[in-house]
């Protein structure tokens, strides 16, 4: 593991944001969903797709606060673009599980 500097750790631009829609994506490689996600007003709203359908289904995600890096250039998904990278862990088998905060916090905050 490389150590960085705190300098480094500031250019990541990590935020909360809400799920506001969510649906399959089964054009895909792998089964994936994909979600708009609502950063507040200095942001506003961004699209991403995620393969969490392991653990998600897109009605449970609505209103649901994720974490995403907000400041990656945009990234073509087959025939989606992918505007954030929601942040997640892998469980015992390697499936996503989403990172977010244990209580609501206001939506767009920065992760310190």
């Amino acid at each position: 593991m490389s150590e960085i500097t705190f300098d480094d750790f500031l250019k990541v631009d990590i935020r909360v944001g809400e799920v506001v829609r969510a649906e399959p994506y089964p054009e895909a490689r792998k089964p994936a969903i994909k979600m708009w996600i609502d950063f507040g007003d200095e942001i506003g709203e961004r699209r991403t797709s995620a393969q969490i359908t392991r653990h998600y289904d897109p009605t449970i995600l609505i209103g649901k606060q994720v974490m995403a890096v907000v400041n990656f250039p945009p990234r073509q998904i087959g025939k989606f673009m992918s505007e954030v990278l929601v942040l997640g862990l892998p469980d015992e088998n390697g499936e996503i599980v989403l990172i977010g905060p244990d209580g609501e916090v206001p939506t767009g905050g920065r992760m310190h």
